[in-house]
């Protein structure tokens, strides 16, 4: 309270002062001179365009300093792709192909293959082969003929589960006219005539196969398969062979480039020519194995497992390659061992004119290899140095010398013996333009290991083929050549002593030309050369012949 009476009058103090100044202004007198007015001189106006400083074109260097930070970002992976390349238009594709030609001597031949293809879901397909030719006019019963049809299909589900099966029949017809050669023999100097149907041989196979595979790759790259093989065979005789062979199979990838498999199988065989008379080859096997692949190498390492009459064998599966030269030279080596059923089926297809009446058994092999393989300026090449030795390897040797026995025919028994293996192979295939010529070697040295033989009986030890094949007239024309050369085998003549046969020297050509887009003809022609040599003794071949017809796609 004291506070604001103090304000209060030094504020009425204040105004009281003020009051009286002005009243003393009041009070004083003002003088005027003169009057004076101000005026401006006439001026000229001057106009100034504006002018824009100059540009500052000197360039300053400025420095940041900027602190370096480490940051996480997250991005899915990028998807490689390859870049487009223009590629050359692919064939025409067909549906079904015919073949129909005849020829001398007195033969006849006929392929037909048919497939059907539904928005690749489904495959179906089925092939028909029929060959005959009688050469009886210049060798009694010199004759053949073999017809085959196979019908198979694949379907893909929509789970990626696929199921693969093939059905077929074959009919194989041999003539056991080895007789010839030793005709005047039989009857002491007259001839002979044989009726066919006493040297006939008819191999009559039917064949069942299924198997269950993925379709589609699996999301752990894991690919499977079971399925199973089924024969039945017969022949004139009571002879009759089934066949079952089961196979389960399993594959894991490791970064697409490694892969671990696993093969389980049994194969069961049951051999009778009379009903007292059964003979059983039974064989399982596991085959666990390993690969691993790398830019410089690759090696796989497993082991083949088998078992037969409860007998265990353990076969080595391993083979190691490296890229000497990128591209250029691949240096490989390996060993390998398996047991190799010969059974009734696997021989009769080796050499058609064996007896009836058969042993049959596993040849057990071990492999050991070396080699090198690549590819210089479009020439493919591989070649391959080997030792193998086998335990029970089939040899063939005529049944008998005795030209008046029941066996005067001229039919092999199968005879079994240990042989060691030196071996070369080579193949080379290379294309210039529109050739493409190919040549296949192989060469064998036999050491038979005991006296029971003294020769690897029937066994060639050289194979030479040459083929040249070229391709013109915008596809149109195509011609061909080959050259085949065999050693000669074998054998114990009729002294029975150890001889050899002649070699085989086979020069062949031919010829297709296509007049429309679907129909063509072609002319084959085999053995110029005329060589009637013995690939199995007393069985000479059909020297020269020829085949000529006609062929249609749609």
């Amino acid at each position: 309270m004291k506070y604001i009476k103090c304000y209060l009058s030094t504020l009425l103090l204040f105004t009281i002062s003020l009051a009286l100044a002005q009243r003393d202004l009041g009070r004083e007198s003002v003088e005027v001179i003169r009057s004076f007015e101000a005026t401006l001189l006439e001026s000229e106006k001057i106009d100034i365009a504006p002018q824009l400083p100059p540009i500052d074109t000197t360039s300053k260097r400025q420095q940041y300093n900027v602190p370096i930070q480490t940051m996480s970002v997250n991005y899915p992976p990028p998807r490689i792709r390859p870049l487009a390349f223009e590629s050359d238009r692919l064939p025409d594709s067909y549906n079904g192909y015919i073949k129909g030609a005849g020829g001398f001597p007195n033969s006849f031949y006929g392929k037909g293959t048919y497939h059907v293809f539904a928005q690749e879901k489904l495959d179906i397909g089925i092939d028909l082969n029929h060959h005959t030719a009688n050469n009886s006019a210049r060798v009694e019963n010199q004759r053949f003929s073999k017809t085959s049809i196979m019908a198979q299909g694949t379907n893909y589900s929509e789970s990626g589960l696929a199921l693969r099966g093939k059905v077929g029949y074959t009919s194989d017809n041999v003539y056991f006219y080895g007789y010839n050669a030793e005709r005047e023999n039989l009857v002491g100097g007259d001839t002979l005539s044989i009726p066919k149907e006493e040297v006939q041989q008819t191999f009559s196979i039917f064949d069942l196969g299924v198997q269950v595979f993925n379709g589609v790759r699996t999301a752990g790259d894991v690919n499977y398969s079971a399925g199973f093989d089924l024969y039945a065979m017969g022949d004139i005789t009571p002879s009759a062979e089934t066949g079952f062979d089961l196979k389960l199979a399993g594959e894991k990838w490791f970064a697409n480039k490694h892969a671990l498999r696993v093969l389980l199988r049994t194969d069961f065989t049951r051999y009778s020519t009379t009903s007292d008379s059964v003979q059983r080859l039974n064989n399982f096997f596991l085959q666990p194995n390993f690969t691993f692949t790398s830019s410089a190498f690759k090696f796989k390492v497993g082991v083949n497992i088998a078992t037969n009459n409860d007998k265990f064998s353990f076969f080595p599966d391993l083979e190691l390659s490296a890229n000497a030269i990128e591209n250029l030279l691949t240096i490989f080596a390996g060993a390998h061992g398996d047991l190799n059923k010969n059974n009734f089926r696997s021989l009769a297809a080796y050499n058609p004119y064996i007896l009836s009446r058969v042993d049959i058994r596993n040849t057990r092999y071990n492999n050991y290899y070396i080699g090198a393989k690549g590819n210089i300026q479009g020439i493919a090449y591989q070649g391959e140095f080997g030792y193998k030795t086998t335990t029970d390897l089939a040899l063939f040797l005529s049944a008998t010398n005795e030209p008046n026995q029941l066996d005067r025919f001229n039919r092999f028994q199968v005879l079994y013996d240990d042989v060691n293996i030196v071996f070369i192979k080579g193949t080379v295939q290379f294309d210039i333009e529109d050739f493409k010529i190919t040549g296949i070697l192989n060469q064998n040295f036999y050491e038979l290991k005991s006296d029971i033989n003294e020769k690897a009986w029937h066994l060639p030890a050289l194979d030479l083929n040459l083929g040249i094949q070229y391709t013109t007239l915008e596809d149109k024309l195509q011609l061909k050549g080959e050259m085949y050369v065999q050693n000669g085998v074998p054998y114990r003549n009729d002294e029975g002593e150890a001889a050899t046969l002649n070699a085989l020297f086979d020069v062949s050509v031919g010829a297709e030309y296509f007049f429309t887009e679907k129909i063509g003809a072609f002319i084959n022609i085999f053995n110029l050369a005329n060589n009637k040599r013995e690939r199995w003794h007393r069985y000479p071949t059909f020297g020269i012949n020829a085949l000529a017809g006609l062929s249609v796609r749609f």
